[in-house]
């Protein structure tokens, strides 16, 4: 059977939302940053054991304040995923009310929080700042493709169950 999800990616500026779908739709990385205006659009099969499941992913504009997001972006949404970028503190500092945000608004839409830019931190710091952490579900980098293909596959199944 094939089904189709709406997935919004939802974090600041600059914090690696078009690199990681770039990397898991055309398994891609480029260092020439582009700032994503408006939303852009992208889609991709992901072939689970009972199901074939089209994946409409939404890029949308970073915004440091997620209320300020256009809710038509958000409409219909089947799953989110958060990215913050690790090495900027301002990109996560408010990843608590954020997140409340969207579980408010958004009643039983699952959530992926992801620390993106993690070959550009050592264990250390993620160890010494592992309260500030508690909540990520996933750290990835877009550069190596580390996490990236996992952390679809992983809302993909929230999403369908």
């Amino acid at each position: 059977m094939t089904i189709s999800k709406k997935i919004v990616l939802l974090g600041h500026f600059g914090v690696g939302k078009t690199s990681l779908v770039r990397r898991f739709v055309e398994n891609t990385f480029s260092d020439n940053y582009k700032v994503t205006i408006g939303v852009h659009i992208l889609k991709k099969e992901m072939d689970l054991p009972e199901n074939q499941v089209n994946l409409i992913i939404w890029d949308i504009e970073g915004n440091e304040d997620i209320t300020a997001t256009r809710s038509s972006y958000l409409m219909g949404s089947h799953g989110f995923i958060y990215v913050f970028d690790t090495t900027r503190k301002s990109t996560f500092e408010n990843l608590k009310r954020d997140l409340d945000h969207l579980k408010n608004n958004y009643n039983n839409v699952p959530i992926i929080v992801v620390g993106n830019k993690n070959d550009l931190i050592t264990s250390a710091y993620l160890k010494e700042n592992s309260s500030l952490f508690e909540q990520v579900d996933y750290f990835t980098s877009a550069r190596t493709g580390k996490n990236v293909e996992l952390i679809f596959e992983d809302l993909t199944k929230k999403m369908i169950s």
